[in-house]
């Protein structure tokens, strides 16, 4: 008697939004703002392993990674870039640096498609250039310096060798105040919606210039 065969393992998760987002090829289509707010204010950095009475959300933590990219960069795409760097742990969760070196290649493939995704669902390209890379990974590894004493109970000393020394004055130390869920989701948000419309005003700016080079 010949066996059925094995129903294939899902590979989407349902969103609140009602969006299907399938994990392995998702699509610009299924992806929602509000489903990113919502997510990013709830999944904790450092495996909630911080001072405070909330958890140090990825979504706070993007704010002041946009922040600080903002001090040195005037084009709203590479804020907006900022603000969205950890997107895709509105679906996969914050894995800690640790644990993504025991996953490897799989977990980063994943990663990347859906931060392609994300990218092009918002007007970004789906891939940045070094130089932005660069950049947001700068930012990335001044503010976790800054959630390693502040938060995290490490020394300067320790964040210094794991995230290299931080300049000062880049951002206040009050922005790493943990803040409760519903209040970063909406400051997430209202963040998006400002550069996004900065992104949209740019565009024909951009275009009229491109027209008139050629």
């Amino acid at each position: 008697m010949s066996r059925a065969p094995e129903k294939p393992p899902r590979v989407w998760q349902r969103m609140l939004s009602g969006r299907r987002l399938d994990l392995l090829d998702p699509s610009p289509l299924d992806i929602e703002i509000e489903d990113i707010a919502h997510g990013l204010a709830r999944v904790a950095r450092w495996n909630g392993q911080t001072r405070g009475d909330h958890a140090f959300s990825v979504a706070q933590h993007s704010l002041i990674v946009e922040r600080i990219v903002a001090a040195s960069e005037p084009d709203p795409r590479w804020r907006l870039a900022a603000l969205l760097h950890d997107g895709p742990e509105y679906v996969i969760g914050d894995m800690i640096s640790p644990f993504k070196s025991v996953m490897g290649g799989d977990y980063k493939r994943v990663e990347k498609r859906l931060q392609a995704a994300i990218h092009m669902r918002f007007g970004l390209p789906g891939a940045l250039a070094p130089a932005v890379e660069k950049l947001l990974k700068a930012a990335d590894r001044v503010s976790a310096h800054h959630e390693a004493v502040l938060l995290a109970g490490f020394s300067s000393a320790e964040a210094t060798a794991l995230f290299g020394k931080a300049p000062d004055g880049l951002v206040d130390s009050q922005a790493f105040a943990p803040m409760a869920t519903a209040e970063v989701g909406r400051a997430f948000l209202a963040r998006f919606r400002d550069l996004d419309a900065a992104v949209g005003a740019r565009a024909p700016v951009a275009t009229a210039l491109r027209a008139a080079r050629s």
